[in-house]
Parts: structure tokens; C-alpha cells; sequence
């Protein structure tokens, strides 16, 4: 009832500023472009093909996602179809309770976990600290259609039922079917899943008989569902293949020889009798699995963007805010650094510290394990903040439940200093309204606000003159690829996702090379028109990175001769050229 309450109260909030996230993407490319892959999918695109045929070079961009995602998303717009007769009200429905519905999941699971480290005095500051925190994070806000708010929200699920496996009897397997899908969602949970499979194999190595089922039980819930999802989400001509961003041979392979290998050894007496055997077992077990990942498949212990040319790293990745670094973050965004960073090191302490006071207790280990996991993985990008601030909710809230209990038992005003101080810790928006108000704010933040949001072109509307424009394929930067795809027809070159070498190459070389140069790519992509969003703040990078490039060009108004402007979009957010015939 605490969740539902807190999810009825995030959804009203959103209700009372209008929803304006489905009105506007704010920058979140994947939910929009999740979106058109949903949309291709109920047009009849089949279900193991996963190219998205409007953007990259010709024949499409084989998209590295999951139809997991699309599949819930895809019956929440087909019945709400079906009542409304009302195909985009369908969508925005879908687009609201999905996220939504995910935030108030999300949550319970939050509760459960703080109730089970810290009692019922946690339960009421898990559920102010988790709210603010899953909604700091982004992931759940209407129109957010991104698979990260799915994969916490199995993450979470994995973490509270290996909390929880002695007590409740089917958690084991509930944690291997949860660990086996967040894996085939996407690859990010890669450090999640291992911190789980690591979990159980050191709890079945130092336990008895109760510990060995539990093993057993995860083990095999693990690889069985990953057997099955393989065949389910994986044509059978790419069975064989190996794909190291997505959910393919090398992780179903490793997943069932893994999961398989746990629970054998757990169910078979002679290896489970003495904790020498066990400890010999999980040796074995784990040299067979390196001997896999070296042998078979030693490309995916490489840089996942080791194939992408330098200068799409350097003006692409670099600057993609989720893929910044904890260093990055201390250069040109402390806020952003102070509201990540604190509350997950915080609750660290707050683990360590009750180990050292009252002992290591189980609950307490699984919960330090999944939070340093994603800790570290956020100093590498800050796209592990999406973790670790929600498991950092749960000894946050210990800490807090107990300076509750110990101000109610004893009314002092020191005992109610304490109790302020815990809540002002453990919320990370504190920290990060602090930091800015003290002049540490980013400067990437403070030159995007001179633009303004209005105009960057994250807007729909911004794209209504476009979309009636004929058929064509587009030049824009990567940035404004998916929301041309949303709210077009047309097709692009340009989008922001690691497989799109060519089109993003492409696109980089039209924007920022010499203008016969770029009037030759256009030729070579059928390009009828170019998109230009002045307020972009990738239209503004690249254009200051080739002052005499087609992109700056524009920007100052110079237009060559090959282009003309579509007069209705002048002064508009987002200006539209065409490509002269015979240019």
C-alpha cells in the first residue's frame, strides 16, 4: 500500500504538470527510438528482426536490443488500442503505464529489501528516500520506454530474493529466473548477474545442506531460463553467432554452462559432502568457464567500443551523458558527481560500519556486494548511478530507521539532531542542490542554458513541418535521429548507437569536412534534405569543431548553393534545407 500510495502520488505530480514528457524527450534518444522499433513490430515486422530499415547506411541498422523490452510495451498500446479506437492516445497510455507502473514495482521491491535489513522503523524511510531516488534517476518518467528502468527493476528483484532465501522457499529460483532476464535484456547487468552467481556459489561453499538447495535451485532456474530465452529471442540462422553487446551465443552459453555447473554440484553428494569437495567443485567449475570465455569467445573481453573509429569516439561517445566517467563528471558536472556519488559511498559506510559493530550478517553482505558492484561500474560511467543510488536506498534507510527508533525511545534533542542529520545524509537531491548552490554546477550545463531547452529540438512539435514534407532520407546530426524517426516518415543516416558506424561516419564527414566533400556524401545517400537545430548542443560542438564545415556554415546563415531552406521552417527550432535537384 506504501508503494502503490508513493506511485499514485508520482503519477498525479506528473498528471498536475501536464505529462510533458511525452510532449518533449528531454535528450532521451533510447525511449523515443524504442518506441519505433515497438511501433515496427505491431506494423508486422517480425520478431527476430531487430534492423531498424529508416537509419544507417543502406539496408538498415541491425539494433543490438532485446524484443523483452518491446513485447509488454507493444500489448499495452494493442488493448489500449483496442478500448480507446485511438491509435497515439494507445501510445501515450502505454507510455505512462509502463514506466509508471515499473517506479511503483521498483519501489515495493525497495521496501521489502529495507524491511528485511532493517525492520519495520526502515520501511517508512525507504519509501521517502527510494521515491526521491528512483525519481532523481529519469529512468521511470512517462515516455520512459528505455529497458534501464527495466533491468533495475530486476535487479532489485534478484537482490531481495537472495535476501531472502532462507526465509522464503522458492527465492532461489526466483533469483536465477530474475538474474537470467536481466541479462538478456541487455548487457549493462553483465556485473549484477556475476555478483549474484558469485553470491550463491560462496554461500553453497560455506554452508550445509540448506545453502547446497539454494545453489540447486538458482543454479538451475538460471540456465533453464536462459536456455529458453535464447531460442526465444535469437533466430536460429544467428545461433552461432557471437555478439558481445547483446544477448547471444557467449552469454547463453556461459549462463547455462554456469547455472548448470551450480546446481550439479550442489545436488550431487559426493561433490557437496565437505567443504573441501565444494571449494574443488567451484574451482573446476569456474576454470571451465574461463576456459570458455578465453577459447571461444576472447573478443568479448575487449573494449565493447573497440571497433568504433576514434573520431566517432572523440565527437560521439565522449559526449554522451551516460558514458561519462566519475573523472569526467569532477571536470565539468560536480553536481551531477555530488548527487551520484555521496549517497552510494554513504551507504557503503553505513555497511561496513554495522559489520564492524554488530557482525557480518548475510543480508547485509548480499546487499554490500550488488552496491559496490555498481558503484564501481558508475566511476567507470555514470550510467551505473542508475544502480547504485537505488541499492544505496536500502542501508540508507537502516541508518535512518534507526536514528528514528532511538529518537522515539529516548526524546532528546540530540537524538533528534541525529534523526535530521540521517535523513539530510541520504538523500542524494541534497547533495546535489548543495553542491550547485555553492558554485560547483556544470559548465556544460550553464552553456546548454543559454540556448534554452526550447531549443534543442526535443520538443515533437518541433518536427510537425518535416513530417509533411515528401519522403526522403535525412541529414541531421546523431542527436535528432530517433525523434526524426518518431515523428516522420522520412529515414536518417545519423543516430546514436554504436552499430551505426557508416551512417555516423558519414554524417560526421557531411557535417564537418570540406563542402565538395559533403555534397559528394549527399550524393552517395540519396540525401533530399538536411535538418539543422541551431540550439542542439551537438550541432554546437561539431560546428565549432569545423569552423569551415557545412554544419557551421549554416549556423552562420551561409548556406551553399546546393541547399535551399524550406521557408516555412526559417526561425523555426528546427530549419529544414533541401537538396537542390542535380546538386
Amino acid at each position: 500500500m506504501i508503494a502503490l500510495a508513493a506511485t499514485l502520488l508520482f503519477l498525479g505530480f506528473c498528471a498536475v504538470m501536464g505529462f510533458p514528457s511525452l510532449a518533449s524527450a528531454g535528450g532521451d534518444n533510447d525511449s523515443v527510438m524504442r518506441l519505433v522499433q515497438v511501433r515496427d513490430l505491431l506494423a508486422g515486422q517480425a520478431w527476430f528482426d531487430l534492423t531498424q530499415y529508416r537509419m544507417g547506411s543502406e539496408g538498415g541498422l541491425p539494433m543490438h536490443w532485446s524484443r523483452l523490452v518491446d513485447l509488454p510495451i507493444a500489448l499495452l498500446i494493442a488493448s489500449a488500442e483496442m478500448l480507446t479506437g485511438d491509435a497515439r492516445l494507445a501510445e501515450e497510455i502505454a507510455s505512462v503505464v509502463w514506466p509508471v507502473g515499473l517506479f511503483g514495482m521498483s519501489l515495493y521491491l525497495i521496501l521489502k529489501a529495507a524491511r528485511t535489513l532493517g525492520g519495520e522503523w526502515g520501511v517508512l524511510p525507504a519509501a521517502v528516500i527510494g521515491a526521491l531516488a528512483l525519481y532523481f534517476l529519469g529512468i521511470f518518467k512517462p515516455a520512459g520506454l528505455d529497458h534501464h528502468n527495466l533491468q533495475l527493476t530486476l535487479a532489485l528483484a534478484t537482490l531481495l530474493f537472495l535476501m531472502r532465501v532462507h526465509s522464503f522457499g522458492p527465492g532461489a529460483a526466483l533469483a536465477g529466473l530474475c538474474a537470467a532476464g536481466m541479462l538478456a535484456v541487455g548487457m549493462e547487468t553483465v556485473p549484477y548477474v556475476a555478483v549474484a552467481g558469485a553470491c550463491v556459489a560462496v554461500l553453497f561453499l560455506l554452508g550445509g545442506r540448506a545453502e547446497a538447495r539454494i545453489a540447486r535451485d538458482f543454479g538451475a532456474a538460471f540456465a533453464l531460463v536462459s536456455a529458453i530465452l535464447f531460442p526465444a529471442t535469437i533466430p536460429m540462422a544467428s545461433w552461432f553467432a557471437a555478439q558481445c553487446d547483446a544477448f547471444s551465443l557467449p552469454q547463453a552459453s556461459i549462463a547455462m554452462l554456469g547455472g548448470c555447473g551450480l546446481a550439479l554440484a550442489a545436488s550431487l553428494p559426493v561433490l557437496a559432502a565437505t567443504r573441501a569437495r565444494r571449494a574443488a567443485a567451484l574451482a573446476v567449475l569456474a576454470a571451465a568457464l574461463a576456459a570458455l570465455v578465453l577459447l571461444a569467445f576472447p573478443q568479448c573481453l575487449a573494449d565493447p567500443y573497440v571497433a568504433l573509429d576514434g573520431r566517432l569516439r572523440s565527437y560521439w561517445l565522449d559526449k554522451i551523458s551516460e558514458a561519462q566517467s566519475a573523472y569526467d563528471l569532477l571536470l565539468n558536472n560536480r553536481a551531477k558527481m555530488f548527487g551520484s556519488y555521496v549517497t552510494p559511498l554513504i551507504a557503503l559506510g553505513v555497511l561496513a560500519w554495522g559489520m564492524v559493530r554488530r557482525g557480518p550478517s548475510y543480508q547485509a553482505i548480499i546487499v554490500a556486494a550488488f552496491l559496490s558492484a555498481a558503484v564501481l561500474v558508475s566511476f567507470w560511467q555514470v550510467r551505473g548511478t542508475y544502480f547504485s543510488l537505488p541499492f544505496a536506498v536500502i542501508p540508507l534507510s537502516s541508518l535512518v530507521g534507526t536514528a528514528r527508533r532511538r529518537a522515539h525511545e529516548t526524546n532528546s534533542a540530540r537524538r533528534q539532531l541525529a534523526m535530521a542529520a540521517a535523513w539530510i545524509v541520504s538523500l542524494n537531491m541534497i547533495w546535489q542542490f548543495a553542491a550547485a548552490s555553492v558554485g560547483v554546477a556544470a559548465s556544460a550545463e550553464a552553456k546548454d542554458g543559454k540556448e534554452g531547452k526550447a531549443l534543442q529540438c526535443y520538443a515533437n512539435s518541433d518536427y510537425a513541418r518535416v513530417a509533411t514534407l515528401p519522403r526522403s532520407t535525412v541529414l541531421a546530426v546523431s542527436n535528432l535521429g530517433p525523434a526524426l524517426l518518431r515523428n516522420t516518415h522520412h529515414r536518417v543516416l545519423a543516430g546514436s548507437y554504436h552499430r551505426n558506424l557508416d551512417g555516423n561516419l558519414a554524417t560526421l564527414d557531411a557535417f564537418t569536412g570540406p563542402l565538395e566533400a559533403s555534397r559528394e556524401i549527399v550524393r552517395a545517400n540519396d540525401i533530399g534534405l538536411v535538418a539543422f537545430c541551431r540550439g542542439n548542443s551537438e550541432t554546437g560542438f561539431l560546428a565549432e569543431s569545423a569552423p569551415e564545415g557545412l554544419l557551421a556554415r549554416l549556423a552562420a546563415g551561409d548556406a551553399p548553393d546546393w541547399l535551399e531552406i524550406v521557408p516555412e521552417s526559417k526561425g523555426e527550432p528546427l530549419e529544414v534545407y533541401r537538396v537542390l535537384p542535380g546538386s
